[in-house]
């Protein structure tokens, strides 16, 4: 491919996740792959060139922007060389026409900067978009860190979870003995840290209410030595799907799933009312933690659907009320730095359940956010994560 036909390209790729992220389609990993499926002639240089100026216009667009074309124009507004190549070349891009410009740069949509928790200063903001870290949660059940360092030299300790390892940038795992063993698994520190948060313990009956593919449910299980009983559940079939290939390469067997319809969270859940130890609600949300990894999520998101997700994390903290047993515990987590998401929803959760008692998430790192602790891409080099746990009266 030209420089001017990657360029194109690209132009066509953003167009396209643009508008996914309008019409509720696929994401933008998914696009690119099928992309490229139906045009085997692109080498991998040329895959290369063209996903590294998809990401950077997406980065650099806060606003979903009106076309693909003026998401790249705005981009080569600030490079030369990029410029040059809306040349009408033969598969390039048409000559700029008189008047037309790109779309604006921001880093945050503007209707969202105001909500992000006050924790999160302007000098942060930037490093909301850095490039997130390949980290590895060492798997308990299988080895100790120290075993996993000596089979991935590369690795390096993480700062803060003392389970996490973390690769250099463009690292391959999933060809490596340690990853087809199970005693590593692919997940960001600030996801280690909420599930260290649980506290749980072995021989305990956990619930993992919003469980997804599975990730801290591994952690959990590790965390229990694979004693007592975790209750994966999620009402996503697919997400959840994921999980038994999951659980068998890590050597877990005290994991049961639980698929759930939503709303009817406790039909399902029945037999558990007020029995579980602990319940963590891992609950949807923004994903504004997670920008740096997943930068097209800021044009999915709008104040109607950020309603309803805030509504529906009150909902499940309700429902983890209804599960956990007298003097057990409730963690609530969200990898979100919005301060509706946050330390509000936290404070709302205590107004209506005033007996339940707050708790210090144990965790290294992070700053106090109200009744819990927020982690941040700036201040701790993890996705951004909201973390707090209560004790059930007695």
């Amino acid at each position: 491919m030209t420089p001017s036909a990657r360029l194109q390209a690209a132009i066509e790729l953003v167009e396209a996740i643009a508008t996914a992220a309008r019409e509720g389609g696929a994401a933008a990993d998914t696009l690119i792959r099928d992309y490229f499926k139906q045009r085997r002639y692109a080498g991998s240089g040329d895959r290369r060139a063209v996903r590294d100026l998809v990401y950077r216009a997406i980065r650099r667009s806060g606003e979903r922007p009106p076309s693909g074309r003026a998401a790249l124009l705005g981009l080569a507004e600030q490079d030369e060389d990029l410029l040059a190549l809306f040349d009408g070349s033969p598969h390039g891009p048409a000559p700029i026409a008189a008047g037309e410009s790109g779309a604006g740069a921001a880093v945050v949509p503007a209707w969202l900067l105001p909500r992000l928790d006050p924790l999160v200063n302007t000098e942060e903001v930037p490093s909301l978009l850095d490039r997130a870290p390949l980290d590895l949660r060492v798997n308990r059940l299988k080895g100790d860190r120290e075993a996993a360092a000596a089979l991935l030299p590369e690795a390096r300790p993480t700062p803060l979870s003392p389970l996490g390892l973390r690769l250099p940038e463009g690292s391959q795992v999933e060809n490596k003995d340690a990853w087809h063993s199970g005693l590593v698994e692919v997940q960001d520190e600030g996801s280690q840290l909420v599930a260290l948060a649980c506290g749980v313990a072995p021989g305990q009956d956990v619930i993992d209410l919003c469980a997804g593919a599975g990730g801290k449910t591994l952690a959990l299980a590790a965390e229990m030595g694979n004693r007592g009983r975790i209750i994966a559940s999620d009402t996503d079939r697919g997400r959840l799907s994921r999980l038994a290939p999951r659980l068998a390469r890590a050597g877990v067997t005290n994991v049961e799933q639980s698929l759930l319809n939503p709303r009817a969270e406790l039909d399902a859940l029945a037999d558990w009312r007020g029995k579980a130890d602990a319940v963590l609600v891992d609950a949807p949300c923004s994903g504004s933690g997670t920008w740096r990894r997943n930068p097209e999520t800021r044009w999915r998101l709008d104040p109607q659907r950020l309603s309803r997700l805030v509504e529906l994390q009150a909902y499940l903290l309700d429902v983890a009320v209804e599960l956990v047993r007298p003097g057990g515990t409730i963690t609530y987590a969200v990898c979100s730095l919005l301060v509706e998401e946050g330390r509000e929803q936290a404070l709302g959760f205590e107004a209506r359940c005033s007996s339940f008692v707050s708790e210090a998430a144990a965790i290294p790192g992070g700053r106090s956010c109200g009744p819990g602790r927020l982690l941040t891409p700036g201040h701790d080099g993890t996705d951004g994560f909201f973390v707090a746990r209560w004790r059930a009266p007695c």
